[in-house]
Order: structure tokens, then C-alpha cells, then sequence
């Protein structure tokens, strides 16, 4: 089996201090995307470079303690891939990409952090951007590899993907905009979300985001925003997926897909 997590870590030194090493080398991934590192170089090396026997690759945002992504893996990759080419975005850390190409296989795994749009107008028209953006870009790659995208997308696809869906219908992340287009990339686009082709009628044991107000933790008043984006080959092979909740690094928990095929 190869095992895949992703998670959006709402800030590698706070997720760090509340048992995330421990749970990595218990949990055993081959590879684990991570989202949010809201930290710098500096912060990193030394200290988050390696993660329970794991090197990491990271695409680091300008601003300080801002987004930011990583790539954990006990496989060394071919090639290293940061950023799409957008500078808006790329400033941004928001996409680091590992090649493992041997002559049998040319394969991708992403790490990605979609934008989130609900700090005002401003942002939901950077968002817009991000999708006009990173999808082609997706488009390109799927052409000419096999690709695994994890992450914190940003967006629930179904009513049965957050609680509250009817007090979101017009709230960033359950957008109609956002939805045709995760619609899209699931038709036309011809990646599969994975978790639903494991799971098609999960629902709240499917949430891996949950806001800091109003006891929604306590409650589950939940949204699934983290994905595994496969193309059809890889996708079929997935196994068994779990969203790990006994202990809280962030405001996300883990997902973690098993995955039939040896490296």
C-alpha cells in the first residue's frame, strides 16, 4: 500500500507543539501534503525539514507567517516543481509538485492551497483568478503524467459536503461559481475525487474543516474542503480513507488515503 495524507496545519509550530510528530510516525505515510505552514525558510530548516523520518519540499509564501505549502516523503523525487507561474499566486506558496519518473511511470504528487474568499470581495475575486489559473495548469499536467493533488481546496462540492448548507448558499466555499467549477474539473477534467469514489453518501464523518465559533467542533458542524484530485488509474487503486478527529492539530484533521500500488 502507499499511504497519502494531507492537512492543513493552521501553522506548522502550533500544529507541531499539539502532537503531530508523533502522530505522522504512528500513522506511517509514504507521503503527506501539508497546507498553511504559515512560516518562512528560517523557520523551517533545522527544526520542520524532516518530520518523522519524512523530507520535506516546501513552497514558501513572501509574506511572513502567511499560507504556504509542503511536501513530506520517504521516496526522493526526480524533480522538484514550485508555483504555477502565476507571480499573484506564487508569492503566495501556495503549490509545490514531486516527480517520481522512472521509464514505467511519469507520476505527480501536489501539494495545494486553494485561496479562500471569505475575508471579503477582494479575495473571492482572487480565488476566481486562482481557478481560471490553476486549472489549465492541472489540464497540462494530467496530459503527459499521473497525478495526485492533495489539499485544502477551498470549496464543498454537495450539500452533503458541510453541515449548514443552506445558511452557505451564498457564503465563500459553497458558491455556485466554486461548485460548477470543482464540477468541471470532475467531468470535463477527468480528475476523480477520491474520497466519494470510496465514500459516495458520507457525509459527517466525511467533515475535515470546522470554523473556531460556536461549538462547531464539539457539534460537527463541519465542511469537507480537503481532497484527494486523482487521475482515473491512480484513483482506482485507492483502498480505504480515513479523517482522523481523536486529537486536533488545527482546524482541519487529517485525511489519509491507502492507496494499491507499490512504490
Amino acid at each position: 500500500m502507499f499511504r497519502l495524507t494531507s492537512l492543513n496545519l493552521n501553522g506548522i509550530r502550533s500544529a507541531t507543539t499539539k502532537g503531530l510528530e508523533a502522530w505522522v510516525a504512528a500513522t506511517a505515510p509514504d507521503c503527506m501534503g501539508v497546507q498553511e505552514l504559515k512560516a518562512q525558510a528560517p523557520d523551517v530548516e533545522g527544526r520542520f525539514d524532516e518530520l518523522a523520518g519524512l523530507k520535506g519540499y516546501f513552497h514558501y509564501a513572501v509574506k511572513k507567517g502567511y499560507s504556504g505549502v509542503g511536501l513530506y516523503t520517504r521516496h526522493e523525487p526526480s524533480d522538484v516543481v514550485v508555483g504555477i507561474g502565476e507571480p499573484e499566486f506564487d508569492d503566495e506558496g501556495r503549490y509545490v509538485e514531486l516527480r517520481f519518473d522512472t521509464p514505467a511511470r511519469k507520476l505527480s504528487i501536489v501539494s495545494c492551497y486553494f485561496p479562500s474568499g471569505s475575508s471579503g470581495d477582494d479575495r473571492q475575486a482572487a480565488k476566481y483568478r486562482f481557478l481560471d489559473h490553476i486549472y489549465p495548469w492541472l489540464m497540462r499536467l494530467r496530459a503527459e503524467r499521473e497525478v495526485l493533488l492533495v489539499g485544502d481546496v477551498n470549496i464543498a462540492h454537495h450539500e452533503k459536503d458541510l453541515k449548514n448548507w443552506k445558511g452557505n448558499l451564498k457564503n465563500s466555499g459553497f458558491l455556485p461559481e466554486e461548485r460548477a467549477w470543482m464540477t468541471r474539473l470532475l467531468t470535463e477534467g477527468g480528475l476523480v475525487d477520491v474520497y466519494r469514489r470510496l465514500y459516495p453518501d458520507e457525509s459527517e464523518a466525511a467533515y475535515t474543516w470546522w470554523s473556531n465559533r460556536g461549538q462547531a467542533w464539539a457539534k460537527n458542524v463541519g465542511w469537507r474542503i480537503d481532497y484527494h484530485l486523482a487521475t482515473p488509474a491512480l484513483a482506482a487503486t485507492a483502498r480505504q480513507a480515513s479523517v482522523y478527529k481523536d486529537q486536533r492539530f488545527s482546524d482541519h484533521a487529517p485525511l489519509t488515503i491507502d492507496y494499491d500500488w507499490r512504490w
